[in-house]
């Protein structure tokens, strides 16, 4: 591929590259990981509860990997309450697995940084090392992708095996008992997927810098160029 063509693939990359690794630090910073509504089941048992009646012992819940909030109603009107997960919910919640997840978002940003180096320096320079050149690129790639579906899976493993909702609506919870209702992913899950895929999109954006296309071969592209194509 043209020296100029090649550029632009890899100054994409990078800038990708650079966007997740924004992305990614913004998510786990929000509590917007997981959205849903808890059910006061003692006190809609209380009363019979029904149909309408029921939307009374409803409320609200979200979180994210270090604080959230839930809005509890028991029949009485909304009462909203803040919580952290270090250090007040480490006894109730799988706090491997959290602290996994924290962990591989971590690497995930830092291999996203160096990813994006990495690609910017093969764009504008001349990488002479193996783990400079396409070898590196495709490391670094590989790591963030599968740092991303870690992080995916833990976190679903967690909420969805582990009834991560149920255990924070029922934290500090003498007299009722609070059951998940609904729950869905919310924004900065769908942050990491879309990283993930990102990252797999690097990757063929690697191998498409190798391809030499019909008719695009520049006239200065000797040997030095040709050379360089044989590393992609």
């Amino acid at each position: 591929m043209p020296t100029q063509q090649k550029k632009m693939l890899f100054c994409t990359a990078g800038v990708l590259s650079l966007a997740c690794a924004l992305g990614t630090a913004a998510a786990v910073g929000s509590q917007l990981w997981v959205r849903g509504s808890i059910l006061c089941s003692t006190g809609a048992m209380l009363v019979n509860a029904s149909g309408p009646e029921l939307h009374k012992f409803i409320g609200d819940i979200e979180y994210g990997l270090f604080s959230g909030q839930r809005l509890r109603h028991c029949g009485l009107g909304g009462r909203p309450l803040r919580f952290s997960f270090f250090p007040d919910l480490l006894r109730i919640i799988p706090a491997s697995i959290h602290i996994s997840v924290i962990l591989f978002c971590t690497v995930l940003i830092v291999f996203a940084l160096v990813g994006a180096g990495f690609f910017m320096l093969n764009a504008f320079g001349s990488p002479y090392e193996t783990l400079h050149g396409p070898v590196g690129l495709y490391l670094w790639s590989f790591i963030s992708c599968s740092c991303g579906c870690l992080i995916m899976i833990l976190f679903s493993s967690e909420v969805k095996i582990h009834h991560l909702s149920e255990k924070i609506a029922n934290f500090k919870e003498g007299t009722f008992t609070f059951k998940t209702h609904s729950e869905q992913f919310a924004n900065s899950f769908w942050t990491i997927l879309v990283c993930s895929l990102v990252h797999f999109l690097n990757a063929l954006l690697i191998r498409l810098a190798g391809f030499e296309f019909p008719f695009s071969k520049s006239k200065d592209s000797g040997t030095i160029t040709g050379a360089v194509d044989l590393m992609y």
